[in-house]
């Protein structure tokens, strides 16, 4: 008999005369993760599931909520010629789009088509709305750029050689060109014309037809993409009056549609105009930017977002239903199809920070915290309430690897935790590619509908760079869903307590390197009355899902009654409320605050009573009460109660501010400032002043307060989350400005009116 020592224990391998093989290596120890599904409780709008340009096998397997037909072609389309032009992406040049029955057109266009697509397979369609003034002229291939006309260039269309694009052999742009030589002036009675037709085809927006419609794409780069018909860049005022122009043509023809704009095309578009970018690009004015300070130098979002604003208080319409910025990540080489080399890998996966991370610098020419999707909530909290945000395009690249899988995974988990309300992968991967798989993971991880849950709850991880952890409750079936993506490139073993979720048997769907073809089914996971130790793969991302047992209590409580105020202070308010009722006992109640789409948990209670402590003075807050059970059913929320806190005069007692710059370059730098309260009272809430001492000194990018600037006057004011100090307390903030000349340092600050040492 042949023995085979792979199979014998190592001391009786050796005993036989061979080498006992090597064990295999124990998992490191992960991070601790927990999740706690009484708390953080939020909607998870299924639209963060969307994609750019999905065909219908994969939006059928992933039930795709949401697909857009957007892009920079999309601009000039001319849905009547089905014909559009490719602007700087292909050499400016009209291509109509393959149609077999031209003569129909309107009727079966490209558009007609994908809406279609969408409705046969349950998506909600989003669709570019030209408001750049110009389409394709006709039905008929053209150039913008001819070399028979403009003379020899750069480059040429390998396949048209008459098409240059639109510079000369020494690189520098043609200019004078004829908008005409490929397209046709319009207005907004084109914007009307198209609903039009497109509510005679598929209904209006509130029957089955197109529900959501970007305001064009990308308008503040229209000098670059689209020059051949534009060479200034869209400033301030102009934005704003073609956004009231075309919206309300929207809404006058659909009053049911949505709309999305601006529709910029990164974190610039919240700063900067497209006449500023364009101008401080060519002569370096950053410092400066001339359409911003001819707008009180506050920022294009929050300027914008004011705008739209101040139109409904005057026509009584709201115009803009979502704040729409596109992102690309700016680390070198993260964005783009090949996934790099083990250094932009791991960068790849560590840029997601930027969406949410106050600690995250970004690693790139931003160099500073960018938390995109709080920066977008805080800006329409502030300026315009009630406007959802939106991300229709994004990307970070490597789709046909599990690198860019894993950070796909980790964006979806993000977009639902943080409360994005539409994202759209530009553009959508094959279906057999691994960030197709990382979408199947939340939408169908076991081929038969099954999916991530829609309502979010608390979960963390003691380093979201290794293992980051996304929970979720399902609503049909009350199940946990838990999605945790590693990240290390190692095993790691690690505990996951769990909170208000009782004890059970999981079932674990895993994505991975071991086998890109598709999800696969893993061993069942038990679980314990407080949480379970697993073993998470290498380069992995798996899916759990705590099902209630048939013979679990899964009824859930009543709801509370309304909460009342007791005692309400300057940072404190009393509440108490109705008890809610459940066959097996209620075991207690989470007091949340509702905060934009989602809610915090402040604390608990066994009783029907609590204090809310730790807020701010002369502040509006809303609670909301939910009760629990031994189950760890958890009812709905009571109706809110919406109180505002006492006012508080101006603090007695002293306050310390510490500036210094951390970093300075040609004509930038970063200051880094301390406020630290050195009376014997609490601040709720404080403003920081102070006067910039040179002409030229300018704060551009802020953070951890709201920035602004008139003249050398600097204004920073607290947010909700460090807006308290009590004494002896201390809060950092800071920002990434620019100067000219020379670049003192402040003289004095003062805060909530008082002079600091």
């Amino acid at each position: 008999m042949r023995i085979t020592t792979a199979l014998l224990p190592a001391a009786l391998a050796v005993a036989l005369g061979g080498l006992a093989l090597p064990q295999p290596a124990r998992a490191a120890t992960g991070p601790a993760l927990a999740v706690d599904a009484t708390a953080g409780r939020h909607p998870i709008s299924p639209y963060v599931y969307g994609m750019n340009f999905a065909d219908a096998a994969l939006a059928r397997d992933i039930r795709l909520p949401v697909n857009r037909y957007g892009g920079n072609a999309t601009t000039r389309y001319n849905f009547r010629a089905d014909t559009t032009n490719r602007a700087a992406d292909w050499y400016f040049e009209n291509i109509p789009n393959d149609n077999a029955d031209p003569e129909s057109l309107p009727k079966g266009s490209e558009s007609d088509r994908f809406i279609a697509g969408d409705k046969a397979t349950g998506a909600e369609t989003v669709l570019t709305l030209p408001m750049l003034g110009w389409i394709a002229k006709e039905r008929a291939r053209a150039c913008a750029f001819s070399v028979a006309k403009y003379g020899p260039q750069e480059s040429t269309d390998p396949w048209a050689p008459d098409c240059g694009n639109g510079k000369k052999p020494d690189g520098t742009n043609i200019t004078g060109n004829d908008p005409r030589d490929t397209s046709v002036a319009v207005g907004p009675e084109y914007v009307t014309d198209w609903i039009t037709h497109l509510k005679t085809e598929f209904g209006a927006a509130g029957d089955g037809g197109v529900r959501f419609y970007n305001l064009d794409n990308e308008p503040d780069l229209w000098h670059s993409t689209h020059r051949d018909v534009r060479s200034a860049g869209l400033g301030y005022d102009e934005l704003r009056d073609r956004t009231y122009e075309y919206a309300a043509a929207v809404k006058a023809a659909d009053p049911g549609a949505k709309v999305l704009g601006p529709v910029g095309w990164g974190l610039n578009s919240i700063t900067y105009s497209g006449l500023d970018q364009d101008t401080c690009s060519r002569t370096g004015c950053w410092s400066n930017p001339p359409d911003k300070a001819a707008h009180g130098g506050q920022d294009l979002g929050p300027w914008y977002l004011d705008q739209m604003r101040a139109y409904e208080q005057q026509h009584g319409t709201r115009l803009l239903d979502y704040f729409d910025i596109h992102l690309y990540p700016q680390q070198s080489g993260v964005f783009g199809q090949e996934p790099g080399n083990d250094t932009t890998k791991a960068l790849r996966l560590r840029s997601t920070r930027q969406l949410w991370d106050p600690t995250y610098v970004d690693e790139s020419w931003i160099n500073q915290p960018v938390r995109f999707i709080p920066r977008m909530r805080d800006l329409v909290d502030q300026h315009y309430p009630g406007t959802k945000i939106a991300m229709t395009e994004y990307s970070w690249g490597a789709y046909g690897d599990i690198n860019g899988a894993l950070a796909q995974a980790d964006l979806l988990g993000i977009f639902g935790r943080e409360g994005l309300d539409m994202a759209n992968l530009w553009t959508a991967p094959t279906t057999d590619q691994p960030v197709a798989h990382a979408f199947r993971i939340f939408r169908n991880y076991d081929g038969d509908g099954g999916a991530f849950g829609e309502t979010s709850v608390r979960a963390t991880s003691a380093d979201q760079d290794k293992l980051a952890v996304y929970a979720a409750e399902r609503s049909a079936d009350k199940a946990l869903t838990l999605v945790v993506v590693n990240k290390s490139g190692d095993e790691l073993t690690a505990p996951v307590a769990l909170t208000g979720v009782g004890a059970g048997t999981a079932e674990v769907y895993r994505y991975s390197g071991a086998n890109l073809a598709g999800v696969v089914r893993a061993a069942d996971q038990p679980v314990g009355a407080t949480g379970f130790t697993a073993t998470f793969p290498a380069n992995s991302i798996t899916h759990l899902v705590l099902p209630r047992g048939d013979d679990a209590d899964s009824e859930a409580p009543t709801v509370p009654g309304r909460p009342v105020a007791g005692a309400v202070t300057t940072d404190s308010i009393a509440l108490s409320w109705a008890p809610a009722t459940d066959r097996v006992g209620v075991t207690g109640y989470d007091v949340h605050r509702v905060e934009g789409t989602g809610t915090e948990k402040l604390g608990s209670a066994t009783g029907t009573s609590f204090t809310a402590t730790g807020l701010t003075a002369d502040t509006a807050y809303t609670f909301v009460v939910t009760a629990r059970d031994a189950a760890g059913n958890v009812s709905a929320a009571s109706p809110g109660l919406t109180v505002r806190t006492a006012p508080v005069s101006t603090p007695t007692g002293g306050c310390q501010v510490s500036y210094a710059v951390s970093s300075s370059w040609p004509g930038g730098f970063t200051g880094q400032l301390t406020i630290t309260n050195t009376g014997a009272a609490a601040f709720d809430g404080w403003q920081l002043d102070f006067d910039f001492p040179a002409a030229g000194q300018q704060v551009g990018h802020g953070w951890s307060a709201t920035w602004k600037q008139t003249g050398a006057s600097v204004t920073a004011e607290s947010l909700s989350w460090n807006g308290r100090l009590a004494p002896g307390a201390s809060t950092a903030i800071g920002f990434n400005g620019t100067w000219t000349g020379s670049n003192p340092v402040p003289a004095a600050f003062t805060l909530n009116g008082q002079r600091c040492a």
